[in-house]
C-alpha cells in the first residue's frame, strides 16, 4: 500500500526512511525545492517502509542531461512536460524485496495523476536490475553506470504511459495499494 504525505509526523517518517537508505548506500543528501508528489511505502500491517518523490522533469533538464542524453529521444525533446522524474525511491533495508510491487504501482500511480507519458531516473545498479529482470519493468538504459552523489547510477526512462495503457502486461501493476485521503499533498 501507499499514501499520499498529508501530516508533518508522515513528512518526518518520509524524510527518515530515505535518509536512512540514501547513508546506507553511500550517497549524498538532497532536498528538492519544487516537489509534484511524495507518497510513503506502508506494509499491510500500516508499518512504513519506503518512499518515492516525482519532480518536474521540464524544470531539472539542464542538470540531468549533463548525466545522460534522456532529450535524445524525440518524445522527451519534443514534450519534456510530460516527463517526471523519479527520486527518493527508498525501500527500509527489512523491507526490500517484500514491497517492489507497492513502490513500483506506487511510481506508475504517481506518474499518470501528473499527465505523464515518462518517468526518468537514476536508479542504484542493483534496483535497476532487479526491475528489468526480476519485474520485467519496461525501460530504456540511457546511458552506463556511472558515480553520482557518492554511488553508482543508471539512467532510464520507463514509459509509464505504456504501462498504464497495458496493465495486464504488468503484474506487479496494481492501484487496490493505493489509500487516498481527501487531503493535499504535503509538500
Amino acid at each position: 500500500m501507499f499514501k499520499i504525505i498529508s501530516q508533518e509526523k508522515e513528512l518526518a517518517q518520509f524524510h527518515f526512511i530515505w535518509m536512512t537508505v540514501w547513508r546506507e548506500k553511500g550517497f549524498e543528501f538532497e532536498f528538492a525545492e519544487r516537489v509534484l508528489d511524495r507518497r510513503l511505502i506502508l506494509s499491510p500491517q500500516g508499518d512504513y517502509c519506503g518512499t518515492a518523490e516525482i519532480r518536474s522533469y521540464a524544470t531539472e533538464a539542464a542538470e540531468l542531461e549533463q548525466i545522460a542524453p534522456f532529450s535524445s529521444l524525440p518524445e522527451i525533446a519534443m514534450n519534456p512536460d510530460r516527463v517526471v522524474v523519479a527520486d527518493k525511491i527508498a525501500l527500509l533495508r527489512e523491507h526490500r524485496g517484500k514491497y517492489m510491487n507497492e513502490m513500483l504501482s506506487c511510481l506508475v500511480h504517481m506518474s499518470d495523476k501528473q499527465g505523464a507519458l515518462w518517468c526518468a531516473a537514476l536508479l542504484e545498479p542493483v534496483l535497476s536490475r532487479a526491475l528489468r529482470i526480476t519485474f520485467k519493468v519496461p525501460m530504456i538504459v540511457m546511458g552506463e553506470k556511472q558515480p553520482y552523489k557518492g554511488d553508482y547510477v543508471v539512467p532510464v526512462l520507463i514509459p509509464v504511459g505504456e504501462i498504464i495503457k497495458d496493465p495486464a502486461r504488468h503484474p506487479w501493476l496494481s492501484y487496490s495499494h493505493c489509500f487516498e485521503e481527501n487531503q493535499p499533498a504535503f509538500a
